[in-house]
């Protein structure tokens, strides 16, 4: 029998990566229909300058060299998450984290929040492309205590 969590005490936080892309979108709206609803959510958008990590929400156009640009632009796409998750039924405060590779600052943020489970989406890049970039979904569940939900990309 697994462990339940103690009466009258909320859940640990799900934790989603967002990172503005349709995929993390519909990591979003899937995990709204297999949890609880009301479940607290901790919508992570992971960031580093120059190199910026995942797809600004605002057509505003920003320096990726500059770090509080940067910073500016993944708050915004955390926020733009976590409206997400809000209409997917989760409680959702959005999260910034300056991390790389993006995969370290999951488990990261995961493992100091506390989160019960890491939901993200797999962007299955395939060849030769795949095996360079790496796959943050596969490293984030390799290396993390948490467990982790990935939504794949449908054909």
């Amino acid at each position: 029998m697994g462990a339940q969590e103690p009466v009258g005490v909320s859940p640990r936080p799900v934790l989603i990566a967002y990172d503005g892309s349709e995929l993390a979108r519909v990591a979003i709206e899937q995990a709204g229909l297999q949890l609880a609803p009301g479940r607290e959510a901790l919508v992570l958008c992971v960031w580093q300058p120059s190199d910026v990590g995942f797809k600004p929400v605002s057509d505003r156009h920003f320096d990726a060299q500059q770090a509080t640009e940067v910073h500016k632009a993944a708050q915004e796409t955390a926020e733009h998450g976590s409206s997400l998750a809000n209409a997917a039924g989760f409680r959702a405060r959005p999260l910034t984290f300056e991390a790389a590779p993006t995969w370290k600052g999951i488990a990261e943020v995961a493992e100091s929040h506390q989160a019960s489970l890491i939901v993200l989406g797999s962007h299955r890049r395939s060849g030769i492309i795949g095996h360079l970039l790496g796959s943050v979904s596969t490293s984030v569940m390799t290396h993390s205590q948490v467990s982790v939900l990935i939504v794949h990309q449908r054909s």
